[in-house]
């Protein structure tokens, strides 16, 4: 059996370019798991102490601010062509741009700050934002924004989970590592859909409440003529 120890200081001597690979992959508008990667090499800066905190958020705000701006140039560059060429899934692609169009014109920044902790918008937000047009200016704060704060808050997160579970690693190996990395995601997954599940009611709550009454006005009797 490979000795624990082996196994993380391999993976912590390629852990800084391995994280700013993935994370710039999946900013740029590739589906790898950018934030499980950040994930775990904040736990290995608890479970080895080879990794340091700092330079893993440092290097993860980096490489997802770089990615974005690439998946924004791609999108600026031939995101409408992709969407709108004809092919398979034809009208699935321009739904995206019939949706994604005003979408990005009404919330731009907000979809760009906050799509990093959503999954699948954090894949393809700068990507759609280029395909849109979104100003570059505002897209680079926001995602600026966005990058540094998502990286301080899943890395700091992530190193706590795994300040808890450097017992469980050494004890059970790296199988151990991998239950906690599995229960980190999982946690925040759940924290994710039980907020769009709140989000989605409260949305449903506001378009009832605006919708109009569709019941006939009641009438008035008409007045008779014993009453004049």
């Amino acid at each position: 059996m490979i000795p624990v120890a082996s196994i993380t200081s391999d993976i912590a001597s390629v852990g800084y370019p391995l994280l700013a690979l993935l994370v710039m992959a999946e900013s740029a508008g590739v589906p790898v798991p950018g934030e499980t990667a950040l994930i775990t090499a904040a736990i290995l800066t608890k479970t080895t102490g080879q990794l340091e905190l700092p330079w893993v958020i440092v290097v993860a705000a980096a490489a997802a601010i770089v990615g974005d701006n690439l998946g924004y140039l791609f999108g600026r560059k031939a995101g409408r062509y992709v969407l709108e060429r004809s092919g398979p899934f034809e009208s699935q692609r321009r739904m995206v741009l019939d949706y994604g169009e005003p979408f990005f014109e009404r919330h731009g920044p907000k979809a760009v700050f906050l799509g990093r902790w959503i999954l699948g918008l954090r894949t393809w937000a700068s990507w759609l934002a280029g395909a849109t047009e979104m100003r570059w200016t505002s897209f680079a704060l926001w995602n600026a924004l966005g990058g540094i704060s998502w990286a301080i808050t899943i890395g700091v997160v992530g190193a706590v989970v795994g300040a808890s579970a450097a017992h469980i690693v050494t004890t059970f190996g790296l199988w151990g590592l991998v239950a906690v990395v599995v229960v980190a995601v999982g946690l925040i997954v759940a924290h994710r859909v039980r907020a769009r599940r709140r989000h989605r009611s409260r949305a449903a709550e506001t378009s009832e409440a605006r919708e109009p009454s569709t019941a006939a006005p009641e009438r008035k009797p008409a007045p008779s003529s014993t009453d004049s």
